[in-house]
């Protein structure tokens, strides 16, 4: 039961990522806010930041439940592999305002359209920061090889093609054709092992 209620907040957490993201969820939120809707990108930021860490509190509370040996080896594995996503991520935010992604500087969203990112790691993969989370997601089941690890990264991989559409969505909504014509040429998740000719 405990790990059915794992996989429930786990929905709860994405599916409300999904919707709050959505340009209709900000434009309703817009009309009803005014002008505090400034503040709406920090006050998701703390909702998500205060759920997740209850889901890892949580996650951390129930009863451990053991798929792999704990080895040094597995360890090894756990921290190369969240190493490798952390430095993938970082890198992505790069591209990104802190300040602006995490709502401390206030901002209209729906008004600032933002700049098309396309180059650095985002000239390999278009979604880095979900490609740096499944590393290391997949690094923490190596690290801690619980069933409740794996819910979590189970969880993130049956997300991401919705995430990943709804996002795309918004996106080629903003950008247009120059969106789509980076979509044809960009890799989602996965970096090609060269880069295709344009």
């Amino acid at each position: 039961m405990s790990y059915l209620v794992l996989v429930f907040l786990w929905a709860l957490f994405y599916i409300t990522h999904s919707i709050f993201a959505s340009l209709n969820f900000k434009q309703k939120m817009k009309s009803w806010l005014g002008k505090a809707y400034v503040w709406y990108r920090l006050l998701y930021s703390l909702f998500s930041t205060v759920l997740f860490l209850y889901i890892i509190i949580y996650a951390s509370a129930i009863e451990k439940w053991a798929l792999l040996a704990m080895t040094d080896m597995t360890t090894y594995i756990g921290f190369m592999l969240a190493a490798l996503g952390t430095i993938i991520m970082v890198k992505a935010f790069k591209n990104f305002s802190t300040p602006k992604f995490v709502g401390l500087k206030p901002h209209d969203d729906l008004e600032e359209k933002g700049e098309f990112i396309h180059t650095g790691i985002h000239s390999y993969i278009r979604h880095p920061i979900y490609s740096g989370l499944i590393l290391i997601f997949l690094g923490y089941f190596f690290y801690q090889p619980y069933m409740s690890s794996l819910i979590h990264f189970l969880c993130l991989l049956i997300y991401l093609p919705f995430g990943i559409y709804f996002e795309e969505k918004k996106l080629i909504k903003l950008f247009g054709n120059q969106y789509e014509q980076y979509r044809k040429s960009v890799p989602s998740l996965i970096p090609r092992l060269t880069k295709k000719a344009t």
